[in-house]
């Protein structure tokens, strides 16, 4: 499984991941779009204005503070971008026969020491979302029964991603 690279994007640090599922693209897209299924594997609640400049709207982490960020891309069922904070996700989902897809997320950071510690967390998120995607149903990546977030972040720091920054504790 992907694990995350570090590269640079426009620029700015990023971390990268791809995971091929055997379901179409509108599948996936559903998944990383519907509020409803991002409830289940991504970090936050989220509320999406679809539509290029609307709002998107984060709550419920328990290590962020709720938030605001502004749709950058929207062109389904391909492409989706968002500020997140002081950070940018890219996600993109393309076929790849026809019926599996590939995604594609990039998240790019706000500072290069905090590319493990996200690289670790997209990590346990996107277990989330290959069980969303498979079965409909994640408890989410802040669920007990989610994977190792610490794991990742020591295999992460050990593939020489760069690290550093502060790790939050639930607030």
């Amino acid at each position: 499984m992907d694990r995350g690279s570090y590269l640079e994007y426009d620029g700015q640090p990023a971390v990268r991941f791809q995971r091929r599922f055997a379901h179409p693209v509108a599948r996936v897209w559903q998944a990383i779009t519907s509020p409803d299924e991002l409830a289940m594997w991504f970090p936050s609640r989220v509320e999406l204005e679809p539509r290029v400049g609307g709002t998107i709207r984060f709550s419920g982490d328990p290590h962020v503070a709720p938030s605001t960020g502004t749709v950058l891309t929207f062109e389904p069922p391909h492409r989706l971008g968002f500020s997140w904070g002081d950070d940018e996700l890219q996600l993109s989902v393309e076929p790849d026969g026809d019926a599996a897809c590939i995604l594609t997320l990039i998240n790019v950071l706000s500072a290069r020491d905090v590319a493990a510690r996200n690289a670790a967390g997209w990590c346990v998120c996107l277990a989330e979302l290959d069980a969303v995607v498979s079965t409909g149903r994640a408890d989410g990546p802040h669920a007990d029964s989610g994977q190792s977030w610490r794991a990742y972040y020591e295999v992460a720091v050990a593939d020489g991603l760069p690290s550093g920054a502060a790790i939050p504790s639930p607030s």
